[in-house]
């Protein structure tokens, strides 16, 4: 089965995304399945792993909706505040639906990442470790030493890192993404979307070199067993097409990976690691 491992659906008059705006007229508009759709039977892809896109359990409840009625979103990634005292009980009801798959960590948006060191996450990350919830972490590559510092304390965490930790490929450095990555890569309940990495460049201006030796360093890094392909559609309209964005992650696969290797990263990671029915 090949999967995407990575991508949204929103309808802006649900008001709940702040961050898109009329000043992103690519994205200000809504994105659902029969807009999807093209791409994947283009690409023949059969499922999705869909992501939310706002911090809120009814958007989570939104996407849920969304993968009741559509066969092709395979597992729904949701949003909890381990902040909130009820994270627990609102997981036990959103795990009801046999479409959710874990949830996603937006340390991207928390101003001092630090915060995710403090005692109320950790014990609550720690909860979902030893439950085996499968757990997305959005981060940008300078909060990495504290994700670092985070799996110390809760080493059999099953995570995956969105977006290959967002490293600064616009400007073309690797340091200190590479070294923070290095030391992630170490934990092996810890896996990579190669997802997301044409935003992080200049938008519609970049060329696959630029973005090579980010992508060799994460499969270098994690192996052909804790990749994943993600197209972090429509969000990358910003930069690329679908077409461009799949392109890409086809076309700078090792050399020596072969079938057994690609079959791993468009689909069958994704599916071990969100414990998809098979």
């Amino acid at each position: 089965m090949r999967i995407d491992a990575h991508q949204h659906y929103w309808s802006i008059k649900r008001g709940d995304y702040g961050w898109i705006t009329p000043e992103l007229p690519v994205l200000y508009r809504d994105f659902l399945p029969e807009h999807l759709m093209p791409h994947l039977e283009k690409h023949q892809l059969e499922g999705t792993i869909l992501v939310q896109a706002a911090p809120t359990l009814e958007e989570t409840q939104f996407i849920l909706s969304i993968a009741d009625r559509e066969p092709s979103v395979l597992g729904v990634v949701g949003w909890l505040d381990l902040f909130d005292s009820n994270h627990w009980q609102q997981f036990e009801s959103l795990r009801s639906n046999p479409k959710f798959a874990g949830f996603r960590v937006m340390i991207q948006d928390m101003p001092d990442s630090s915060r995710i060191l403090e005692a109320p996450f950790v014990e609550a990350l720690t909860q979902y470790a030893e439950a085996d919830v499968p757990v997305d972490l959005l981060v940008t590559f300078n909060q990495l030493p504290h994700v670092v510092q985070l799996l110390e304390r809760v080493p059999g965490l099953r995570g995956v890192i969105d977006h290959i930790g967002k490293p600064p490929i616009s400007s073309g450095e690797l340091e200190p993404w590479l070294q923070a990555m290095k030391r992630i890569a170490r934990f092996p309940g810890i896996y990579c979307k190669l997802s997301g990495m044409v935003t992080e460049a200049e938008h519609h201006n970049w060329q696959p070199g630029q973005i090579a030796p980010y992508m060799n360093a994460v499969m270098q890094l994690f192996g052909p067993k804790r990749v994943m392909y993600g197209s972090d559609w429509p969000v990358c309209l910003l930069s690329a097409s679908y077409d461009s964005v799949i392109s890409l992650a086809e076309s700078s696969l090792p050399p020596d990976w072969g079938n057994e290797e690609r079959q791993k990263l468009f689909g069958e990671n994704a599916a071990v690691f969100y414990k998809l029915a098979r």
